[in-house]
């Protein structure tokens, strides 16, 4: 497979399955699109970590929000997937066990007004697309769409064989009930 997810230069989690013995320390970004910055930080702690995004630009409300993650945040990127010139923030967090299983603490600038939730529905949700699914996931911004890529497995059973093939799951920003949901798009093997 042959990817590596780098934090600070040093490895966390490999394509391959390979990790690095030690969470990675502390994480900081500053991003900016379209007149709207975002400030992300994560202490990176082994259990009880947080994501911290402080905004700034938005008309109403610059609030900091910060949010439970699950594992040690990798990286951070921003984008406008719907191209409404309100853009988003993105932050992949991977899990600190042998699983290395990703997600995502996202926000919208709704509008340019305020910040809301972005939502990535679980795994589970689209069953097949899971199947084959042990973690190991890397996340990327396309030009419009956010993109999942994981290795397969041989079956769902515990200690199964990757099988040299990785899927890509597409997913592409809607609105949802109570803010803003990722809507899986596009699923592709190779």
């Amino acid at each position: 497979f042959g990817y590596c997810v780098l934090l600070s230069g040093v490895a966390l989690l490999c394509g391959c399955g390979a990790r690095t013995p030690s969470i990675p320390t502390g994480f900081e970004r500053q991003l900016e699109l379209n007149g709207i910055a975002f400030h992300v930080t994560s202490p990176n702690l082994a259990a009880g970590n947080t994501v911290t995004v402080a905004p700034a630009g938005l008309e109403i409300d610059n609030s900091p929000v910060s949010w439970d993650a699950d594992g040690a945040v990798t990286a951070a990127e921003v984008a406008d997937l719907d191209a409404d010139g309100s853009p988003e923030v993105y932050v992949y967090v991977i899990s600190t066990d042998a699983a290395a299983r990703g997600s995502l603490v996202a926000y919208s600038a709704n509008k340019r007004k305020s910040l809301s939730a972005i939502y990535l529905p679980p795994m589970t949700e689209s069953p097949a697309a899971a199947q084959g699914y042990h973690g190991h996931d890397g996340f990327a911004v396309t030009r419009d769409s956010l993109v999942r890529r994981f290795p397969l497995y041989a079956s769902a059973a515990a200690g199964a064989s990757p099988t040299g093939r990785t899927r890509q799951l597409q997913y592409k920003l809607v609105p949802g009930e109570a803010g803003w949901l990722l809507k899986l798009d596009r699923t592709t093997d190779f």
